[in-house]
């Protein structure tokens, strides 16, 4: 018994929020009609027009949310807890996972979770409002944990972090933090520009949301000192 008391101790004391938003997402993907199990939706042509009424239900949609709609405006933030494939989610909630839970230990709870609605919210109407006559659906966690990403740079920029890089045959490599996010922030700005007006993926976004964290980490906590801590994240083809 006293161990088992020691054990929910320690869970209660760890990155209660990061782990709550992982789990709300995992479970909104497995039932909702993205992951494409069957039971609930059905296949082909009837799992389509599911899946395209559930985002244009929960995911923001630019010439929606500057219509004047109060449902449109809320999507910003039911878009953060829905993802698009298995890929979408699996990498969003392992950057999460590496950089959320000391973040939160600095924070505090209750500051890190409206930190975390709040980046993702502005990131995602930012993307919108540069796409305003958009009728093309976004939704993810991509700009609340690029927010998280921003402030763990300014934060914790010389925690280690282990990274697999593709082009080094996936071998696992420690580097500072500010190496790891300054390398994804560079090849966001780079996609970005390469994708033309209509990407598939909203990197500006991630840009977005990624500034407003550090710049909020700035101007929070620059009269403080500096934290390093241990970091494990993986980088291949996924992004937040």
């Amino acid at each position: 018994m006293i161990v088992r008391w020691e054990v929910l101790r320690s869970a209660a004391r760890g990155p209660v929020v990061t782990r709550t938003l992982i789990a709300l997402c995992c479970l909104l993907f497995l039932l909702g009609p993205l992951s494409g199990f069957d039971p609930w939706y059905g296949t082909g042509d009837r799992l389509m027009v599911a899946q395209s009424a559930y985002l244009r239900r929960w995911g923001v949609v630019p010439d929606e949310l500057f219509g004047g709609s109060a449902r449109a405006a809320l999507t910003p933030l039911t878009a953060l807890f829905l993802h698009g494939s298995w890929l979408h989610l699996l990498g969003n909630m392992l950057f999460l996972h590496v950089f959320g839970g000391l973040l939160e230990e600095r924070m505090g709870r209750l500051e890190y979770v409206l930190f975390y609605l709040v980046c993702g919210y502005l990131a995602l109407a930012a993307y919108a409002a540069a796409n305003v006559s958009s009728d093309q659906t976004l939704i993810g966690a991509s700009g609340a944990i690029s927010g998280v990403l921003g402030a763990y740079l300014c934060l914790f920029p010389r925690a280690r972090v282990t990274s697999l890089l593709p082009f080094l045959f996936f071998l696992p490599l420690r580097f500072p933090a500010w190496v790891v996010l300054v390398f994804w922030f560079a090849v966001q700005w780079l996609a970005q520009h390469r994708a033309g007006d209509n990407p598939s993926v909203a990197y500006l976004a991630h840009l977005v949301g990624f500034s407003l964290g550090f710049l909020y980490a700035w101007g929070r906590y620059r009269r403080t000192t500096r934290v390093n801590g241990p970091a494990t994240a993986t980088e291949g083809d996924s992004q937040p």
